[in-house]
């Protein structure tokens, strides 16, 4: 358990120190082609979506994804969007309580999921604007990705 522990703090760490003094849709692009290119040179069967101002900003497919990653996207923005934290944040911390989305949330898990890829695109004063989500590789290693692009971007 102090694994998990230590596991939530720092998700929750970088979620303090992954933030935008400003967000516009440009970036946003930006960001997107930037987690496409990682992508690309991986060979990675991801999908990508930056999603923010309640407009998809950026979204692709690379080789190997399939239309379920569209649908596992949507399932982890929508978790990121509404509890403001990266959705492998929530699954952790669901994991450390020993339940689940929809008995903790009362959501229905076809719309919600806490399974690794979503980040909060969050601004310096608080605010989220958005997130950004990869979908197609182990939840762990979704959520490395993204947070290793907006890494090179936060203000």
């Amino acid at each position: 358990m102090a694994h998990l522990e230590d596991l939530i703090e720092e998700l929750s760490t970088q979620e303090t120190r992954i933030t935008f003094s400003h967000f516009t849709p440009q970036l946003g692009v930006e960001i997107g082609l930037a987690l496409y290119a990682t992508a690309r040179d991986q060979h990675a069967p991801v999908a990508i979506d930056v999603y923010a101002f309640d407009h998809v900003l950026f979204h692709i497919a690379l080789p190997g994804a399939t239309p379920d990653n569209d649908r596992w996207i949507e399932r982890k923005r929508a978790a990121t969007l509404r509890f403001h934290k990266s959705s492998f944040r929530i699954g952790r911390e669901l994991e450390a309580a020993g339940t689940t989305i929809d008995e903790r949330y009362y959501v229905d898990p076809r719309s919600f999921s806490a399974h690794g890829g979503s980040f909060p695109l969050r601004l310096t004063d608080g605010g989220v604007v958005g997130a950004t989500t990869v979908s197609g590789l182990p939840q762990e290693a979704d959520h490395a990705l993204v947070v290793s692009v907006l890494e090179r971007f936060a203000k």
